[in-house]
């Protein structure tokens, strides 16, 4: 498959249908309306915003890849500055065409624009596609993103609160179980003995 020519350009209000259907994976999930919705709210955000752009690829005057660049911090406790390439996608069909390069590239030149010297992205796990894009261009893995409901990390916390907790209540409570349990070792000898 030859390589084409891609042009990158800022992303506008009339890419809204393309960016749903080319993020659909890391969109919230939600109506298509609410999704199209979200997707003006951050063209809007980009716009305003000297420190965030959205950027498309094109080849032939079509749509085929996207990011999301924002200056941000490498973390809440790393306060280096870096340019975060929030999902590069590239349409199926398109890969290997140097259209992920084309948009790397523009998140290496929107780092340079803002002078800031770190730019970062994010995979989804599951891509070994995409993980081993990044690593072939010199990105390594720093962390590993983990999510649960709310409701769900709930339900797992009082197991691991009883074990862990190091609290005045916990102590008073491990006494007390000590208590139950030699309680019943003692009932338990006597019967064995009778």
């Amino acid at each position: 498959m030859s390589r084409a020519s891609v042009l990158i350009r800022t992303a506008t209000e009339s890419d809204v249908v393309v960016l749903r259907e080319l993020w659909s994976d890391v969109l919230r999930s939600t109506t298509r309306d609410e999704q199209m919705a979200d997707l003006r709210t951050v063209l809007g955000t980009a716009e305003e915003d000297e420190d965030s752009r959205v950027v498309v690829a094109e080849i032939d005057g079509q749509v085929v890849g996207a990011v999301h660049l924002r200056v941000t911090v490498v973390s809440t406790l790393n306060l280096d500055r870096m340019v975060l390439a929030f999902a590069p996608h590239v349409m199926p069909g398109h890969h290997r065409r140097g259209v992920g390069s084309a948009l790397m590239e523009a998140a290496a030149s929107f780092a340079e624009e803002r002078g800031v010297g770190l730019v970062g992205s994010a995979a989804l796990s599951a891509s070994r596609d995409a993980n081993r894009f990044f690593a072939r261009l010199s990105m390594g893995p720093v962390a590993t993103l983990r999510l649960a409901t709310t409701n769900g990390l709930r339900q797992r916390l009082p197991a691991a609160r009883q074990v862990r907790s190091t609290s005045a209540s916990a102590v008073s409570s491990g006494r007390h179980i000590d208590r139950v349990l030699a309680a019943r070792r003692g009932r338990r000898s006597a019967r064995v003995s009778s």
